[in-house]
């Protein structure tokens, strides 16, 4: 990080429209900087010039650290600007800030990543370096959940994935349509079938935070710990350095403490309404 308070400037070299809402925008790094090193579950604060910042997950391959990807969808200003550029323009970019999932923590362990809308997003990296060491893990599951069969993120790396034999992936949706013969339902009723081992497993859980806190709960009656579940915690970052105070969550702050959290450090707030 060269200067965590000035956005360098990065130039868009891809981008894809993964649903009527969302996208996915690939850029090239400086010329300050040939490379973009990032762990699995960091953030970037993203600035369209005349416009704003905020904060966006990585949604890249850490192994791949000459592109930065990020996943968004458009829900504001920022967001309706940034889905307005193409290949060549520019975006300014701050970071990459923040804590990572725990990837190498869950060497040897089964892995589970509960998925809720672009909540996978910000998971895809811990999957792409998960598979990129696959013989390290156990059992790994993907449980990722919808509103409908049109809003499902990275349609065709799930089909790659879903088509090898060292990975299991259950999706489900909200609201089927007539061509949809999947899971319906809230993703968290994927957990009591799923196939891992309650001693020995790390799970990993981004999504709406309802549906964390909901995941999290089932989870633990299957026997987990809490310290062995991780979650990513969203809140109105500014600074990124924890500096402004936007994102205090209880006594944390989420840009400078987080995202990535063990759910037993958020578990006592993450209850409490107007936190």
């Amino acid at each position: 990080m060269l200067d965590p308070m000035l956005p360098e400037i990065f130039q868009i070299t891809r981008v894809v429209k993964e649903t009527y809402d969302t996208f996915t925008l690939e850029m090239r790094p400086s010329a300050q900087r040939h490379t973009f090193p990032f762990e699995a579950g960091q953030f970037n604060m993203l600035y369209v010039y005349g416009v704003g910042e905020i904060p966006i997950s990585i949604s890249g391959d850490p192994g791949h650290t000459e592109r930065l990807t990020h996943t968004t969808r458009t829900v504001g200003t920022v967001t309706k600007a940034m889905q307005a550029l193409r290949a060549g323009d520019t975006l300014g970019v701050r970071g990459p800030f923040g804590t990572a999932w725990p990837v190498d923590t869950a060497r040897t362990h089964d892995v589970v990543l509960v998925a809720g809308g672009i909540g996978l997003a910000p998971l895809r990296p811990a999957l792409y370096q998960i598979l990129n060491r696959r013989d390290e893990y156990g059992k790994i599951v993907l449980l990722y959940g919808t509103r409908s069969p049109e809003d499902i993120l990275f349609r065709k790396e799930l089909e790659q994935w879903r088509a090898r034999f060292d990975l299991e992936i259950h999706v489900t949706v909200d609201y089927a349509g007539d061509v949809w013969h999947g899971n319906v339902g809230v993703v968290t009723r994927l957990i009591p079938k799923a196939p891992f081992d309650p001693a020995h497993t790390v799970a990993m859980i981004c999504g709406p935070e309802v549906m964390m806190r909901f995941a999290a709960a089932e989870l633990l009656k299957r026997g987990l710990s809490a310290d062995c579940i991780y979650v990513s915690m969203e809140r109105n970052m500014k600074c990124a350095v924890g500096f402004c105070g936007h994102c205090q969550f209880g006594p944390v702050f989420v840009c400078r403490d987080g995202p990535v959290f063990p759910f037993a450090r958020v578990q006592p707030w993450i209850n409490r309404w107007e936190i």
